[in-house]
C-alpha cells in the first residue's frame, strides 16, 4: 500500500442524501479543490485560510455574477484529510435546486464528478486506510442497530487490520527463518528444526484464524440482518405481530381474512439483532389470481428465510394449512407464536407438541402485547444464546469476503500441517505457507487486483 498521496484529478460530489433538508454538503477533493472553490466563493480568501477551518460567505456564479446561496465552507489541507488530498466541503441550504446548482458550477471549472465510493477509494490508495477499513465505512453507513454500528467502528478503528498484520508478520518471520536454515545449514538436523518451526507457526496462526471464524456467523447476522418470514394462515394475526415488533402500525390490520395480499418488508432492531421482517400473505389454497401471486411470494420468502415466525390462531383448532406449515418448517430455525392468547385456547396441545418442541412456542396477543418481549428474547437466544459474543481479540468478522479469505487461509495452513505429516520437502511447505500470507493480505488490501477495487467501491454511495 502506498504511503504518499497519488496524483489524481480533482473530483466533486454531493455527500448528503438527495431531497429537502436543513443542509446539503458538496465535497471536493484533489490538488485543485481550493482553487476551484475560490472561484465561486466570496468571503475570506480560501487559499490563505488555515486548514481545518470553516468559513462563512456566499457562492456566486462566476459568469453571471449572480448570488447562488449563503454557505459555510470547510477547508482541509493535505495530508491531514480523509483522502490525504486537499478537501473542500461546501455547506449550503438543503434542497435539490441550490445543491445541484453549486455542483454544476464546480463541474464547470474542470472538476470531475466523482464515481460511487471514489473518495474512500482514494483514502485507500493514498494509504489513509486499508481495504478492510474502507469496507467498514460502508458497513457503518448501512448499520441497522447499535451493535452492528459498534462492530463497524471496531473494524474502522483498525482492530481487524492490526490482527491481520500481526499474523502476516508472524508468517513472514518464519518464512525468513526457513530460508536462512535452508541456505546456511549449520546442523545435520536442519530439516527437522525447520519443519518443527513451520508446524509451530502454522498451528499458532491457524488457531487465531479459527478464533476469528467463530465470530463469522454472528457477525454476518449483525451486518446483513436475519431474513425473517412471518407466515401462517390468513387472519391469524401475522400483521399484528409485525406491528408489535416494529412498535408502530405499519401493516393494515382488520378482521377480514386476506387483508395482506403481498409481502411487506421492514427492518427492526431486536436486542441488537437486525431483523429483515417479511410479513407474508396468508398461505392457503385460493383461486383468486392476486392472492395466488401473494401466496407464491410467501412460499419463496419462507424458502430463503434465516428465521421463521409461524403464527397460529390459538382460538381455533389446527387447520390443514397449519399442519402443512408445521411440517414444512420442521428443522428450520423457527418460533411458533400462539396468537390471540387472550381468547380461550382451542388448539389440541397434544397434537401441537407432536409437531413442535415446547421451547419453540411463544404466546402473544394484540390486546396484551407483553408476549412481544418473550418473542424478542427468544429470537436473540436462538441466534446469540442470549448475548452477542466477540472473539478473544474483541473483533468480530462480518464481511463475506473476509470470511471467505479466512477460510481459504485456514485451508492453506491445513495443507502445511498435512504436508508435514506426510514428510513433504520444506520448499513445498513454503508454498502453502506463502499462500496463507497472501490470502490474509487480500483482507487488508496489501495484495489486491484492480477488478476487486472496482467491484467493492462501486457498491458505495455517491459522495463517500
Amino acid at each position: 500500500m502506498q504511503n504518499v498521496a497519488t496524483e489524481f484529478d480533482t473530483i466533486a460530489a454531493i455527500s448528503t442524501p438527495p431531497g429537502e433538508g436543513g443542509i446539503s454538503i458538496i465535497r471536493i477533493s484533489g490538488s485543485k479543490a481550493i482553487d476551484a472553490a475560490s472561484k465561486l466563493y466570496r468571503g475570506k480568501d480560501l487559499r490563505k485560510v488555515a486548514g481545518n477551518t470553516i468559513n462563512y460567505g456566499h457562492v456566486y456564479d462566476p459568469d453571471s455574477d449572480e448570488e447562488v446561496d449563503e454557505v459555510m465552507v470547510s477547508v482541509m489541507r493535505a495530508p491531514r484529510t480523509y483522502t490525504k488530498e486537499n478537501i473542500i466541503e461546501i455547506n449550503c441550504h438543503g434542497g435539490i435546486v441550490a445543491t445541484n446548482r453549486i455542483l454544476q458550477l464546480i463541474l464547470g471549472l474542470g472538476v470531475r464528478l466523482a464515481k460511487p465510493g471514489e473518495f474512500t477509494e482514494r483514502a485507500f490508495l493514498n494509504g489513509r486506510i486499508d481495504l478492510s477499513q474502507a469496507e467498514a465505512v460502508m458497513d457503518l453507513i448501512r448499520a441497522k442497530t447499535d451493535q452492528s454500528m459498534k462492530v463497524a467502528l471496531n473494524q474502522l478503528d483498525g482492530n481487524l487490520s492490526h490482527l491481520i498484520a500481526n499474523l502476516r508478520q508472524d508468517i513472514l518471520d518464519v518464512l525468513a527463518q526457513v530460508e536462512v536454515n535452508i541456505d546456511y545449514p549449520e546442523y545435520d538436523d536442519v530439516e527437522t528444526m525447520t519443519t518443527k518451526l513451520l508446524k509451530e507457526k502454522a498451528v499458532e496462526v491457524k488457531s487465531e484464524v479459527q478464533q476469528l471464524l467463530k465470530t463469522a456467523k454472528q457477525g454476518k447476522v449483525l451486518r446483513d440482518g436475519l431474513a425473517t418470514a412471518i407466515v401462517g394462515h390468513p387472519n391469524v394475526g401475522k400483521s399484528s405481530i409485525l406491528n408489535l415488533l416494529l412498535h408502530e402500525d405499519k401493516a393494515i390490520v382488520t378482521d377480514v381474512a386476506g387483508t395482506t395480499r403481498d409481502v411487506i418488508e421492514e427492518y427492526v432492531n431486536v436486542q441488537g439483532v437486525p431483523l429483515k421482517l417479511v410479513d407474508t400473505a396468508g398461505i392457503h389454497e385460493t383461486n383468486d389470481k392476486v392472492e395466488k401471486i401473494g401466496v407464491e411470494r410467501s412460499q419463496k420468502a419462507l424458502e430463503v428465510a434465516d428465521l421463521v415466525i409461524l403464527v397460529l390462531d390459538s382460538s381455533v383448532e389446527l387447520r390443514d394449512e397449519d399442519r402443512k406449515l408445521l411440517k414444512q418448517t420442521s428443522g428450520m430455525k423457527r418460533i411458533v407464536v400462539l396468537n390471540k392468547s387472550d381468547l380461550t385456547s382451542k388448539i389440541d396441545q397434544n397434537e401441537l407438541q407432536s409437531y413442535v418442541d415446547s421451547t419453540e412456542i411463544v404466546h402473544s396477543s394484540a390486546v396484551n402485547p407483553l408476549g412481544t418481549k418473550d418473542l424478542e428474547e427468544r429470537i436473540a437466544k436462538l441466534f446469540f444464546a442470549g448475548s452477542i459474543e466477540n472473539s478473544g481479540n474483541n473483533i468480530m468478522v462480518t464481511n463475506a469476503r473476509h470470511i471467505g479469505l479466512l477460510k481459504q487461509s485456514e485451508e492453506a495452513l491445513n495443507s502445511v500441517l498435512s504436508g508435514i505429516e506426510m514428510g513433504m520437502p520444506v520448499d513445498l511447505l513454503q508454498i502453502d505457507m506463502t499462500r496463507a500470507w497472501d490470502l490474509l493480505g487480500e483482507i487488508t488490501g496489501d495484495s489486491y487486483q484492480d477488478e476487486l477495487l472496482d467491484q467493492l467501491f462501486s457498491q458505495f454511495c455517491l459522495g463517500k
